[in-house]
């Protein structure tokens, strides 16, 4: 079976720890959305966007995010979380996510995430840079195939 994460630039891997679990003896719904965020975290480290050292600089927001819930995870298992970009705008570009289970060999989840450019300054939505987005461009080739 080809790996479902190929197509994926950043893929980091995470362990299922017992505390992420609830009543019902699976990880809880909320916990998936902390998944994406460490994949999305690691992507903006790759394209250098959004270094919390300079918090007057123009840096990424979130301003939407979903998820869709395909198989329960529950401890012990590892998971492998890609994250890329499917469509670049002005001032924002899309993450999509996948979080594949080695416990069940399938994906358990997929997600979207809309990302706005924010100048904290100004509190206000700013272009997307350009150093950004080249850096976009270079990790991840496809997204304008996408």
């Amino acid at each position: 079976m080809a790996n479902p994460l190929n197509d994926f630039p950043v893929v980091i891997q995470l362990p299922v720890v017992w505390g992420e679990m609830d009543a019902y003896g699976h990880v809880n719904n909320i916990v998936f959305f902390r998944y994406f965020e460490t994949a999305r975290m690691a992507y903006f480290e790759e394209i250098q966007f959004g270094e919390p050292s300079n918090p007057s600089d123009v840096g990424p927001i979130l301003a939407s995010t979903n998820c869709r819930f395909r198989r329960p995870l529950s401890y012990p298992d590892t998971i492998h979380v890609g994250a890329r970009v499917s469509e670049m705008g002005e001032d924002r570009f899309t993450m999509e996510y996948q979080i594949y289970s080695e416990e069940h060999g399938d994906i358990a989840a997929k997600g979207e995430g809309v990302i706005v450019s924010y100048d904290y300054a100004v509190q206000q939505k700013a272009p997307l840079p350009d150093d950004v987005r080249q850096r976009i461009e270079a990790l991840d080739p496809a997204v304008s195939d996408r």
